[in-house]
Parts: C-alpha cells; sequence; structure tokens
C-alpha cells in the first residue's frame, strides 16, 4: 500500500517518494515537504512507493543483478533497495499523466507546483545532469525526474525487473538512463535537485551523500561501499575490505548545520501535524533507522520553519 495525500483525480500530477523501511521516516518528511511549500496544495497527490509492498522486489532477494559489468546478489534490506521503484511510476499512473518521483532524502524547499507548470517541451523526462559522478562524464540523476507518463510506453517494470536479473540490463545502464533516447531527456536546473547545498534558490534540497545524512549522525554505517575504483586491488580482497570498512564506521555529521536543523524543524511540523507519530520516531530509533537524539533535535528546531505560503495550512 502506498500513502497517499491530495487530490484524488487521476488528472492531478502526482508526488511519488519511493522508499524502503529503513529510509521511511525520512520519505514521510519528504512527503510532508512538498506540501507545506506549495501554494496550491490540493493541486496534486503525494503518494509512497515502498519497497516492502512491492512483491517483484521481495521475490528479487538473493539473485544475482548486473552492476557496472561485475556480478551482485539482490539484498532486500540494503539501504538502498527502493532504487528500482523509480521506474514503477508509468506504470502506477496507468502510463498517464505528470509525475515527480524522487528519492526519500528530497526535500522539498520550494514550490513544486513550478515545475509541473513548466514547459515539457515534449520530452519524456526531464532530471538533472551531474557530469563526472560515479566516473560517467555524461551522468544523469534519476534521483529526481519529471515524467510524461504517457510518453513511457516501454517502462513495464516488471519486465524491466526481470531483465535486469535476467542479465539482459546492467543495473547502471538502467539507473542513468543510458537506454533512453536522448532526445526524449530534458535537463532540470540544478536548484530543482541541490545535492547536499541548501542556497537561496534551492527548490529540491538532496541529501544525496548517504554517510552524512542528518538523522543517522552516529548510528552506525548500515550500507556497503560499491566495489569499483579498486584499481590492482584482487576482487577476491575487496568484499572483505569493504565489509570490515562497514563494521566500523559510523554516519557522520552533516558538513552544513542548516541543512540538519531543516529536516528536523520538518520532522517537528510533521510530529505536530500527525503525519509522523512520536511511535513511529521511537520505532525508527530502536531499528538504528534515525538517530538516538531525534526528539531532542525536534524540541531544538520546532517552529523555526518560514511560515507556510500564504493561505495555506503547514
Amino acid at each position: 500500500m502506498s500513502m497517499v495525500v491530495g487530490n484524488n483525480s487521476a488528472a492531478s500530477p502526482v508526488v511519488f517518494v519511493h522508499t524502503n523501511a529503513k529510509q521511511r521516516l525520512g520519505a514521510l518528511v519528504s512527503a510532508h515537504s512538498f506540501r507545506r511549500n506549495a501554494r496550491e496544495p490540493a493541486g496534486f497527490e503525494v503518494r509512497l512507493l515502498e519497497a516492502e509492498h512491492c512483491a517483484p522486489l521481495r521475490a528479487a532477494e538473493g539473485r544475482s543483478f548486473l552492476r557496472g559489468g561485475h556480478r551482485r546478489i539482490w539484498r532486500n534490506n540494503d539501504l538502498q533497495s527502493f532504487t528500482p521503484l523509480r521506474f514503477a511510476v508509468p506504470d502506477a499512473m496507468d502510463h498517464r499523466g505528470v509525475a515527480l518521483v524522487v528519492d526519500p532524502d528530497v526535500f522539498a524547499v520550494g514550490d513544486v507546483g513550478e515545475l509541473f507548470a513548466r514547459d515539457r517541451e515534449g520530452k519524456a523526462i526531464w532530471c538533472r545532469a551531474r557530469p563526472g559522478h560515479n566516473g560517467a562524464p555524461e551522468y544523469l540523476a534519476s534521483s529526481v525526474m519529471l515524467l510524461d507518463c504517457a510518453k513511457l510506453p516501454h517502462w513495464r517494470f516488471p519486465e524491466r525487473l526481470e531483465d535486469l536479473f535476467a542479465g539482459r540490463l546492467d543495473y547502471v545502464d538502467w539507473i542513468e538512463l543510458r537506454r533512453e533516447p536522448r532526445e526524449s531527456i530534458g535537463l532540470l536546473e540544478p536548484e530543482w535537485n541541490d545535492f547536499d547545498r541548501l542556497a537561496p534558490k534551492t527548490r529540491l534540497l538532496h541529501n544525496t551523500k548517504r554517510r552524512t545524512q542528518p538523522w543517522k549522525t552516529g548510528l552506525p554505517v548500515d550500507f556497503t561501499l560499491r566495489e569499483r575504483g579498486f584499481g590492482p586491488i584482487p576482487s577476491a580482497l575487496v568484499g572483505p575490505a569493504l565489509r570490515l570498512w562497514t563494521a566500523c564506521s559510523r554516519y557522520r555529521p552533516h558538513p552544513d548545520p542548516a541543512q540538519e536543523a531543516y529536516f528536523f524543524a520538518l520532522l517537528a511540523e510533521c510530529l505536530d501535524a500527525g503525519s509522523v507519530t512520536r511511535e513511529e520516531v521511537e520505532h525508527g530509533i530502536r531499528e538504528r533507522h534515525i538517530r538516538p537524539d531525534a526528539l531532542s533535535l525536534v524540541e531544538r528546531h520546532r517552529g523555526r520553519l518560514r511560515p507556510a505560503p500564504a493561505g495555506e495550512a503547514a
């Protein structure tokens, strides 16, 4: 099941926040941020796409797949096991209408209505370019995508997922949109997927560096580094080295205190509005999905956000 907030009209744009249990609290805060910063929050829906509720992903546990030409094993408890779900959005929209899909660590600072209202110039996908990321000179970040779902008839999620596990599709090609016609992709301005930068022009803040996500500071790291870029090190030694690094590492504070403050001020609003319960936060703390001092930080930052747009409730 998905959480749905807002107008249920099929004609309404939809914001999809895709997530898993480890990042669900962030996803709930993300959903709140889109509503509270919109001038017309009734003009769109917000839904969660949750990995635990996706039967094809659950069934993939233990299967191998290609990532950058290397075989890996799919684990549903991976911190980012939700990422294939960004390609399930056209199916969820019945291949009609406009949708925005974002990672659970993306938080609206501006009005998403501006993005929905823009001229899409006949393109199927709008996303941000990130040249050089992960060594790819023409890297396209699919972590935030504005989609015209009718123009993506080939995005059939179960079939694509099976292509991944059958070895017909490399995860990197999929996630970086390398198989999409380049002329079908438009480029968003950086402020619509601002990577760990909160500036006056930021519209969507993305806390994309996993090790400094503000709600995890101090916790043991629960993700494994990707097996790439190790040059002459024998492959047999890479896995044990990464596991040792994971076992000894902890999440670090975000280098920008304003981004930590923004998250916990949003969480305070969620608690006040009832869209997140204290029990959910306490559960996240017990599961080590959120730092143990989260509720103290909520109190410290409560009420520090600017008011919601005129005439709308936070």
